[in-house]
């Protein structure tokens, strides 16, 4: 019976295909915390989902839009140090050829970075879940919004930041962090980045945009 539950499941996963809108949201979540793995030296990857427990429904709707290529349903993971213990959510889809050309472009001797041709994946759709997983308020009277790229190299985020510019018109600069370098949206420019987002923003996110 297993045998034939296996070779079922092979067969079911050679049939699938990454649809437009998974494939706008991957490219926002691989600039975010998502990220992708191989278990057979780069013939196949899966993707890996992880949000803390207080954005649980952003996980959940992100297991939604790759309902089909995953599993087993979101699970807890306990993590406890000496300082504190938290809760997050996580899933993963099964591995397969179709996230190959995303790890191709998303990765490099096994570290994150952005791909060369940015600029042509990074949709509007992506742009919002990008934000949502890594974008912030400056602080509460500012109107300058942030987007944490520290695990970038500088070239990366200024890749990012021009493809962003260019591509929306959208004012963005560089601030430079302890950790590494931070986009900023321009005050100016909120409005026209919320604009971009806010139709895909789910519910849970919109604090991300509000007026102070």
């Amino acid at each position: 019976m297993g045998l034939v539950n296996s070779k079922s499941l092979e067969e079911e996963k050679r049939k699938l295909r990454l649809n437009d809108i998974q494939r706008q949201v991957l490219v926002g979540i691989l600039l975010g915390d998502a990220h992708l793995e191989t278990q057979n030296q780069g013939r196949t990857f899966r993707l890996k989902v992880e949000q803390s427990h207080l954005h649980k429904e952003y996980l959940m709707h992100l297991y939604e839009v790759f309902r089909e290529w995953v599993l087993t349903p979101p699970q807890e993971k306990h993590k406890r140090s000496a300082q504190s213990n938290s809760v997050n959510w996580w899933f993963q889809t099964v591995s397969h050829a179709a996230f190959r050309f995303y790890a191709h472009q998303f990765y490099r001797d096994g570290k994150k970075h952005v791909p060369v041709l940015i600029h042509r994946f990074l949709s509007e759709r992506s742009l919002a879940y990008w934000f949502m997983d890594d974008g912030s308020a400056k602080w509460k009277r500012s109107r300058v919004l942030l987007l944490n790229t520290q695990g970038f190299t500088q070239s990366d985020v200024e890749r990012l930041a021009d493809a962003i510019r260019d591509k929306y018109a959208v004012q963005t600069y560089l601030r430079r962090q302890a950790e590494g370098w931070q986009i900023a949206v321009s005050g100016s420019s909120r409005g026209r980045f919320e604009e971009i987002v806010k139709p895909y923003l789910v519910s849970l996110m919109m604090y991300k945009i509000e007026r102070a």
